[in-house]
């Protein structure tokens, strides 16, 4: 199933298809008085609002609630280190940055998706700048137009590095997000922002992002706004996805900023994380229904735990690492998964499941020019092997992972 592409300033607001990006679902954390806290989330969704609590006509079609397959797509690190940003400036031609001809290798795969997420990793700066890369990034804000006009709908933004610029980098990024169209996870301007996941719909499904970081590298939360980035806590998450589904959500899907850099293998934090997340279950129904990893820099295996799909780490989708030792760093794949409804005997309609579970290789060409490209056995062969023995590394194979196309 294909979105029907849009070009053109009307394309950061407009929500193409099937995939209809519509106001989120708020959610908020367990607290004693759960009842309480039930009742006021119920009372929300009838006057939920947009991004930053201001109300806006998102551009959406009216509602096709018609019930069939839609696939979903995540990507991993978006890390524009400062190669990255002389490369769109190039692009550019002396106007800014342009990040959309780097990204054009993979817009093919991202706008065909019915659901497309991404992972940005740094926080971005004033438009003028000054940008800076590691181990203090701020990126350009151009980079959201160009992450909408290649077809991502949602992206997570919690990661080590949300805090690199201050809970001013976090406020000009999901600010630059809003103005390009696309709805993000993981940080917020506001408690209330906070209290509630990226809500999407494809398929008839609505579909609740929700995204969270093991840390910040040190960087204490705010004063005064412990809810400015979503800390990896395992009860948090659990709570916050069954509050998503009570609020209407048919699909839960879970980013974790986690794992150990640079290993491909996962963690035995991973390992049990992924365990204990798959395992929640509330009335017999599964919490979350699809669990995507970031962080590593290096592609990591995706396994079925508990009967649901864990990708513990995409490995990068945009990075520029020079050492031979680090090249890897360039290398990540991209998940695909095709979601079903299922109906029941009692009422005809059911939960959705995950019927088709594929994965693509992409890898960041450092040129010149840089680009970002889908590997293949004609163009990368060396890349596609080593992001397909990775991948595959945990037996994912028997559970149905094949290679898309």
């Amino acid at each position: 199933m294909r979105r029907t592409e849009r070009t053109g300033p009307a394309a950061r607001t407009a929500h193409r298809g099937a995939a209809r990006i519509r106001r989120p679902l708020r959610i908020r954390r367990a607290v004693p008085a759960a009842a309480l806290a039930l009742t006021g989330l119920v009372a929300s969704l009838a006057s939920c609002t947009a991004h930053g609590g201001t109300d806006r006509d998102d551009g959406a079609r009216p509602a096709d609630d018609r019930r069939r397959p839609f696939t979903l797509l995540a990507t991993g690190d978006i890390i524009p280190y400062p190669s990255i940003i002389r490369q769109a400036e190039e692009d550019a031609g002396g106007d800014g940055h342009d990040f959309s001809r780097i990204l054009a290798g993979v817009k093919p795969i991202v706008a065909s998706a019915d659901v497309a997420l991404c992972h940005m990793e740094t926080p971005y700066g004033d438009e003028d700048g000054p940008f800076t890369g590691y181990p203090m990034f701020r990126s350009p804000p151009r980079l959201a137009e160009a992450l909408r006009a290649t077809g991502y709908d949602s992206c997570s933004t919690a990661s080590n590095h949300s805090l690199d610029d201050g809970f001013e980098g976090v406020r000009r990024t999901l600010d630059a997000l809003d103005e390009a169209g696309l709805r993000h996870a993981g940080t917020a301007r506001s408690a209330r922002e906070a209290a509630r996941p990226a809500r999407l719909r494809a398929g008839g499904a609505e579909i609740a992002h929700l995204a969270y970081t093991y840390g910040t590298n040190g960087i204490p939360l705010p004063d005064g706004r412990p809810w400015a980035v979503n800390l990896l806590e395992p009860d948090r998450v659990i709570a916050d996805a069954r509050a998503a589904r009570r609020a209407g959500a048919d699909v839960v899907v879970v980013s974790l900023h986690w794992g150990t850099e640079w290993q491909q293998a996962p963690d035995d934090t991973q390992r049990e994380l992924a365990r204990r997340l798959t395992a929640a279950r509330t009335d017999g129904r599964k919490d979350i229904d699809l669990l995507i990893g970031t962080h590593n820099h290096v592609p990591q295996p995706y396994e079925k735990v508990n009967g649901t799909w864990v990708v513990y780490g995409l490995g990068d989708q945009m990075a520029s690492f020079v050492p031979a030792e680090k090249r890897g760093g360039n290398e990540g794949s991209m998940a695909r998964f095709t979601f079903t409804p299922e109906p029941t005997p009692e009422s005809g309609e059911g939960g959705w499941t995950v019927s088709a579970a594929e994965y693509l290789v992409g890898h960041s060409d450092t040129g010149p020019p840089f680009r970002v490209v889908h590997a293949t056995e004609e163009n990368f062969p060396e890349v596609r092997e080593r992001v397909r023995e990775a991948v595959l590394s945990r037996g994912a194979a028997k559970d149905g992972l094949v290679e898309g196309r």
